[in-house]
């Protein structure tokens, strides 16, 4: 049984605390269907989300199974599915990749037969058997919803809370929903709770739950909700809770709810003796259980101390580990970049296009710069002339090769934006909801880390060869496109943590390109800044330190045409590596640090 003992949720609005639930007390036992009702803004989604964990209770204490949630730890990612309004399914997978996807994060198989099994069974369960070759993008909202449940029910749970499933569906897509919940209760004694607006198909629901101004006002079965508001219909409710306060209608029900409880008892056991309600056997107790195999013990997670967490521990589906969620979510991560192929004629078209725009400078690189002679000119005016010409050639030469080293540092820092800057806030809902059903964070940064590693090789060893073809780099090439690497990798590490911290994608989009238009301008390359902003701003720019360590890894004539023409002093291409190591190492402990913390609405 589930049960809430004058659970609150409270926060601070305006200098006051606001309970946006307020001493909700009530019980659902295994096996119930019940609809959580009540206008917008009562707080329905407020204490689906409190139930579930993701909102810690104020006061009150939250049990299941005879365990003290609150005190002895919140459900097992197995235990609790949680379906949110949002849809948590790529759109380029098919129905079959994303439900397969799903329980290879949540649910340890141990053959390729057991998860075939698994994802059959969810299939055919949530009716969608016959198309789960589509693709989610084509599916019509009901069956985006069902794929919602199925990508739930993968992993068994006990209670599957549902937040406005059935919103926006036209009325027949909308009973199919509730029939399927209805039935989805029926099933292993499982509670299904599910918040809606809609007041139609009551008569599918065990019990209805009425929510006003976060109190609750009724929770009873559903033909008794017309007779207690003293309404005629069903739709009448609402306009009638705004006659009363939330406190007149709190205390209505305190007089009256345990007369209802006694009718939701008895409609439940007339359920059990006509059959058409079927508990499963209770599990024997902890002390005339066998031990579990190592390997099914949630890794990374204690057990607590109790005896009835351990049960709850020792009923639990095995989560599959660390590797194999890092692996199901890079070869996921891999296959959606395939299937989009506006991503992918991106990213190509950068890969040929940058190299290009940087070779057709080259030429003016490639240029000799006249030495001095070796004897002393007696003629005035040809020892003038000699320097002139020495110095117009490391100017011309000089300026040229410092601006297509800058230009290619700029590009990839410009790719590195482009990597990552919507990688993580562009998916951050689908993430929250699959790390709160188990996904552990340093499994998905390292997918985002393995895939965006190709693309900074790639683009980076590609710019660096495709520019020494067409115009020899005159220094050491290798230490060159080493720094080339290093930048693409630091400013995709520093966008990959931007976008980690942001709400949504435009702002880390936003937050990405002004950091990139600044690398040029504050690097120094161009025009010297004035001592006290240099000082403070260079060690920021990731574009300075690439390009000062492919300017000191230049031939020695070279380098100093180079620095004939830049006002500006130049660090050591060991202190370069170091610092580009350190940016990269910040970038990812920040977006450590973001994926870390909850970012749910």
């Amino acid at each position: 049984m589930l049960e809430l003992k004058d659970v609150c949720f409270t926060i601070r609005k305006d200098g006051a605390e606001v309970n946006l639930v307020d001493k909700v007390s009530i019980k659902v036992p295994k096996g119930h269907f019940m609809a959580i009702v009540g206008p917008s803004g009562c707080g329905k989604t407020t204490l689906l989300k409190t139930i579930a964990g993701l909102n810690p209770e104020s006061a009150g204490g939250l049990y299941w199974a005879g365990r003290d949630l609150s005190a002895e730890g919140d459900f097992l990612p197995s235990e609790i599915g949680y379906v949110p309004q949002f849809s948590i399914a790529y759109d380029p997978l098919t129905v079959d990749e994303s439900v397969e996807a799903a329980t290879r994060l949540r649910v340890h198989c141990r053959t390729t037969a057991e998860l075939d099994h698994r994802i059959d069974r969810v299939l055919e369960e949530a009716g969608l058997s016959g198309i789960a070759d589509r693709t989610v993008k084509v599916l019509s909202g009901g069956q985006k919803r069902r794929l919602g449940l199925a990508m739930e029910l993968v992993s068994d749970p006990k209670i599957l809370l549902c937040d406005e499933v059935t919103s926006g569906l036209d009325p027949r897509s909308e009973r199919e929903i509730v029939r399927l919940l209805h039935d989805l209760s029926r099933k292993d004694g499982r509670i299904v709770m599910s918040v809606t607006h809609s007041l139609a198909h009551l008569e599918l629901y065990d019990s209805i739950l009425v929510l006003h101004e976060g109190t609750l006002a009724f929770h009873g079965p559903p033909e008794k909700l017309t007779h207690y508001f003293s309404v005629k219909d069903s739709e009448e409710v609402y306009p009638r809770l705004a006659t009363q306060t939330a406190e007149r209608w709190q205390a209505s029900w305190e007089k009256h709810g345990a007369s209802y409880y006694t009718m939701l008892d008895h409609n439940r056991e007339l359920l059990i003796a006509s059959g058409s309600l079927q508990l499963p056997t209770e599990p024997p107790p902890v002390h005339e259980r066998a031990a579990p195999e190592a390997e099914d013990i949630l890794e990374d997670e204690a057990a607590p101390a109790s005896q009835p967490a351990t049960a709850a521990l020792l009923s639990s589906l095995p989560m599959p580990g660390v590797f194999s969620q890092f692996g199901t979510l890079l070869s996921r991560r891999w296959r959606i970049f395939f299937r989009d192929r506006g991503q992918v004629a991106l990213q190509l078209a950068i890969l040929l296009c940058f190299p290009i725009l940087v070779t057709l400078f080259s030429d003016k690189a490639s240029g000799n710069i006249r030495r001095f002679s070796d004897t002393r000119q007696d003629d005035i005016k040809a020892e003038i002339q000699e320097q002139q010409d020495v110095r117009g050639d490391q100017a011309k030469v000089g300026s040229a090769v410092s601006g297509i080293i800058m230009f290619q540092v700029v590009l990839l820092a410009l790719m590195g934006s482009n990597n990552s800057a919507r990688e993580i806030a562009s998916e951050r809902p689908i993430y929250e909801k699959e790390r709160f059903a188990g996904l552990r964070p340093s499994a998905y940064l390292a997918s985002k880390v393995a895939f965006l590693s190709c693309l900074v090789i790639a683009q980076s060893l590609w710019m660096a060869y495709f520019v020494n073809f067409f115009g020899q780099f005159r220094g050491d090439f290798i230490a060159h496109a080493g720094f080339l690497l290093l930048i693409n990798a630091s400013m995709t590490a520093i966008c990959l943590a931007i976008s980690s911290i942001m709400r949504t994608a435009e702002q880390a989009s936003l937050m990405s390109i002004y950091l990139v238009g600044f690398q040029l301008p504050l690097s120094g390359a161009v025009l010297a800044l004035p001592e006290s902003i240099d000082a403070f701003t260079r060690p920021f720019i990731s574009a300075y330190w690439a390009w000062s360590g492919s300017v000191e890894s230049l031939q020695t004539q070279v380098n100093d045409a180079v620095k004939s023409v830049v006002d500006t002093s130049l660090s050591a291409q060991t202190f370069c590596y170091y610092t580009l190591a350190a940016h990269i190492g910040v970038g990812l402990i920040v977006a450590w640090a973001g994926v870390r913390r909850p970012q749910w609405d």
